[in-house]
């Protein structure tokens, strides 16, 4: 009976998701913002990406402030996780090689529709009690559009996301994994270690957001670059392979016959369906973390965050790309997901290769467990109007602990299409609202330019952009 019920629940998710992802809306509205912002800011991914690898390093202009790589790995933590590795591989399986060169469209124009709406937070972002800062698209939907009411569905929308959708598929992601070991058995594997997991994650959940901030900062960077460095052994491994697999993408990429035969099941779908589960660039998610740090100006945070996307989808997800698509395995539906994932690393690493994955994989999921949970306090307290009360935020926090351990016993139909349906609702909200708005992050930009021209530290002021709006840090 309980199958069967879920199996109606996903035939409905289902259904809404073939609205939102026929080419005319969600594909649409991210090309559309990302092309826009990108002439909007005369291309800054490539003119300002010098600039952005030097804001990283920004301290935090007050003393108890976030900094930009702190807010940056926060972001990261939620961006890079499971849909960099799982996420690849379904792309791969059910969109064909060519999703991937779609992904990389998708981060490319997406990184300019990243700063707009992190540079949006940072100008409309709030002074908590502590001093410090928060903030994110229901804090400009309220401020800049006098829309309360749509950011409190907003503010709801990405609870359901983060500490619901994304945070199910992360645990069950993680578990899965381990299905190609000796020891795994269906019917208790997933109950212990999803019980692991939910005490893992329970006991960092409950010291609050400093310390979810201090742990990614740590572990986000560590597994990154881990990961990176495995790959490209794999690839001088397989050098003499490379042309093919190029050759794969590229073919697959635009096979327009085959794509418009069936627009629902293309590469260009799933390239842009997982391109956004990985990156987020749209969905108005990583503001949130990016209206935490303390800079001098907003652009510093926009900046660092269209970096995030460049991480996350054009050099992590590449990596996974590659390793996968060298190796040999051939990609089909039947085994989209961590079964393609472990034959392919079994097949270009040998038998080491799945322990590495399993080790990366809960590195990956754990992060992105704390990185997604982050986000979701600003916006409890955000729909309730005041801080919630110690007792409040416990029960959300169990509760948030708890789903973290039915993703571990979920099946894999409907975590990924809940995941694809809520993510899809949050980008035609935040889409909309972020190119009326867009305007006031470029004149934000271009006041960052020109102080740097300069040859100042930037330093902003809202009446330099003759923003009408009061804000908390800026006046």
């Amino acid at each position: 009976m309980f199958s069967s019920i879920l199996e109606s629940i996903d035939t409905g998710i289902l259904a809404v998701c073939d609205i939102l992802y026929k080419p005319y809306i969600v594909p649409l509205f991210l090309l559309v913002a990302g092309i826009v912002f990108t002439v909007m800011t005369k291309g800054m991914q490539v003119r300002l990406f010098k600039e952005a690898c030097r804001s990283i390093m920004e301290k935090p202009s007050e003393k108890e402030g976030v900094s930009s790589f702190g807010a940056l790995m926060v972001s990261t933590a939620s961006r890079v996780g499971t849909g960099n590795i799982i996420g690849v591989s379904t792309a791969i399986c059910l969109g064909g090689p060519g999703a991937i060169f779609w992904m990389w469209v998708t981060a490319f124009v997406g990184g300019a529709t990243a700063f707009v709406e992190s540079t949006l937070a940072q100008i409309y972002k709030k002074k908590d009690d502590d001093g410090t800062s928060k903030g994110g698209p229901a804090f400009y939907m309220e401020q800049a559009l006098n829309m309360r009411w749509l950011g409190v569905i907003f503010s709801i929308l990405i609870i359901l996301i983060y500490a619901l959708g994304y945070n199910l598929l992360a645990a069950y992601n993680l578990q899965s994994t381990f299905s190609v070991f000796g020891f795994y058995k269906e019917s208790s594997t997933p109950i212990i270690i999803g019980l692991i997991l939910m005490i893992l994650f329970g006991i960092i959940v409950v010291g609050g957001a400093k310390r979810l901030i201090k742990v990614t900062e740590y572990l986000v960077p560590i597994m990154g670059v881990l990961y990176v460095l495995v790959s490209l052994i794999v690839l001088i491994t397989h050098i003499t392979a490379l042309p093919a697999m190029f050759g794969s993408i590229f073919r697959s990429a635009f096979d327009f016959k085959s794509i418009f035969g069936g627009f629902s099941g293309s590469c260009i779908m799933w390239g842009i369906k997982r391109g956004l589960y990985s990156n987020e660039a749209g969905m108005g998610s990583a503001p949130n973390a990016a209206a935490r740090a303390s800079v001098s100006h907003p652009a510093k945070q926009g900046l660092v965050q269209m970096l995030s996307v460049f991480i996350d989808t054009l050099l992590i997800c590449t990596a996974s790309a590659f390793m996968f698509l060298i190796s040999g395995v051939e990609p089909t539906a039947d085994i989209a997901g961590a079964v393609y994932v472990q034959n392919s690393m079994q097949a270009a690493l040998g038998t080491w290769g799945p322990v590495f994955l399993s080790v990366a994989m809960s590195l990956f999921a754990f992060t992105t467990l704390i990185g997604n949970y982050s986000y979701c306090e600003g916006c409890l307290e955000f729909i309730i109007k005041r801080d919630a009360t110690k007792t409040e935020l416990l029960i959300f926090r169990i509760v948030a602990t708890i789903i973290v351990f039915l993703g571990a016993v979920a099946s894999a139909g409907v975590v990924w299409d809940l995941a694809d349906m809520l993510q899809g609702m949050a980008v035609i909200i935040n889409v909309p609202v972020i190119l009326v708005l867009g305007g006031v992050a470029v004149k934000c930009l271009n006041d960052y330019v020109a102080q740097r021209k300069a040859g100042k530290d930037p330093v902003f002021k809202a009446s330099s952009i003759d923003l009408k709006q009061k804000t908390d840090f800026w006046n």
